[in-house]
């Protein structure tokens, strides 16, 4: 398969122009050692992966013969796994004046990234990388940054083909896996399968110690079956047999290996009796599928649960879009203790733009009205709308927009 462009290659290649060590986190098997070599193509730069047992040994038990065998600039795949080779990193980032010395790839575990904070703290510039966004796999690129305007809407609207939600359902059920983009559905469900057995297992029992392998797939089952809705770890633990405590650590566990992504409530101290409660999403709807046994595109685009996988595709092609990007947003929910919801908030330089996500063509424009809570609380509202299946933007006031969920 040709290489497919990675949006994030830009970002990386300014903070390694800038920073002496880059470090790539993100789920196993979503392109990050592809990307690295990719953009390492013209250079003369050293590879060496942790995943080596012999290159692993060495690391761990003598850093710095390590690095005469594998000389800087080098890339080192999984550091997770020889966290001793830190401290030398360190020396050596203080002995150059070089930049980009150390290209790192990672799962972003709260050991390693509390390591890495103490050891390289200035010395390092840390990105994600996620499993290919739609626009990734079309090939797509936008020209503008993306601010929910209807002047943006309409640029982008000339580039790009009609919304289709077949289209789009076959992006949701086969997730964006660079390996299963051009397999058939009976290789994708092994690919899936195989995905578990030997890459989540392993590093769960690695990294967290978790060796009930049928708990920890009845825990993963549990949570495709809440995705897009808050968290409750009751559930959760009920349905894997433990205890609560230990739902919250599973949790964390699939979050720092890129599995899971907790959507933060939004917080603010003019608004009151907000929930605390975060709404869960799978970093990859294909995997999420897989595990609610959706075993074809049509299946899941006319199931029950079709509307939350919409609306987890569409918070994962936002999140993705703005990690890429060169400004920072954030990624927020709003309920109240009235039940009153507004499914997204993108935040940005202070400003809110307010979403809802509807898998329908032909939403309720009256949606809208919720967003009006923001200025009663004199918070500043930038433009908004609702992200649809509809086929091309349409007004709906001076600040909102019915938005086609293939512009963003």
């Amino acid at each position: 398969m040709d290489y497919l462009e990675r949006a994030l290659e830009r970002k990386f290649l300014r903070m390694s122009s800038f920073f002496k060590a880059v470090l790539v986190t993100g789920a196993r098997q979503v392109g990050k050692t592809t990307m690295l070599k990719h953009l390492a193509a013209e250079q003369h730069r050293t590879y060496v992966s942790m995943d080596n047992t012999m290159a692993r040994m060495l690391a761990k038990s003598d850093p710095v013969l390590f690095f005469q065998t594998y000389k800087p600039p080098v890339i080192i795949d999984e550091i997770q796994k020889a966290p001793e080779l830190f401290e030398q990193i360190k020396i050596l980032c203080d002995a150059s004046e070089e930049r980009g010395l150390f290209w790192l790839t990672g799962s972003q575990q709260y050991q390693i990234m509390k390591n890495i904070r103490e050891t390289l703290a200035g010395r390092i510039g840390i990105l994600e990388l996620y499993s290919l966004s739609r626009k990734e796999t079309e090939g797509q690129t936008f020209p503008n940054e993306l601010d929910f305007s209807l002047s943006c809407l309409l640029e982008r609207q000339h580039l790009t083909k009609k919304n289709d939600i077949v289209n789009i359902f076959e992006t949701i059920w086969r997730g964006g896996m660079p390996d299963v983009l051009l397999a058939d559905a009976e290789q994708r469900q092994e690919y899936y399968n195989s995905y578990i057995e030997t890459y989540l297992m392993r590093d769960v029992s690695e990294e967290g110690g978790i060796t009930d392998t049928i708990r920890f797939r009845k825990f993963l089952n549990a949570c495709a079956a809440l995705t897009a809705e808050q968290v409750n770890y009751k559930t959760l633990a009920d349905a894997a047999e433990i205890s609560q405590p230990t739902a919250k650590e599973w949790v964390r566990l699939l979050q720092g290996m890129g599995i899971l992504y907790l959507l933060q409530p939004y917080a603010n101290n003019e608004l009151k009796r907000l929930t605390k409660t975060p709404k869960l999403y799978f970093c990859d709807t294909g995997l999420c599928a897989y595990l609610s046994m959706w075993l074809t595109r049509d299946t899941l685009m006319n199931g029950a649960a079709s509307g939350h996988y919409f609306e987890n595709f569409v918070v994962m092609e936002l999140l993705k879009n703005f990690a890429y990007a060169s400004s920072k947003a954030n990624l927020t929910y709003y309920r109240d203790s009235n039940a009153k919801e507004i499914d997204l908030f993108v935040e940005e330089n202070g400003i809110i733009h307010p979403l809802e996500i509807k898998k329908s063509a032909n939403p309720d424009r009256r949606e809208v009205k919720k967003y009006e809570l923001l200025d009663k609380a004199k918070l500043e509202r930038g433009s908004g709308g609702i992200i649809c299946m509809c086929e091309e933007v349409i007004p709906i006031d001076e600040k909102n927009c019915f938005i086609p969920c293939n512009l963003i």
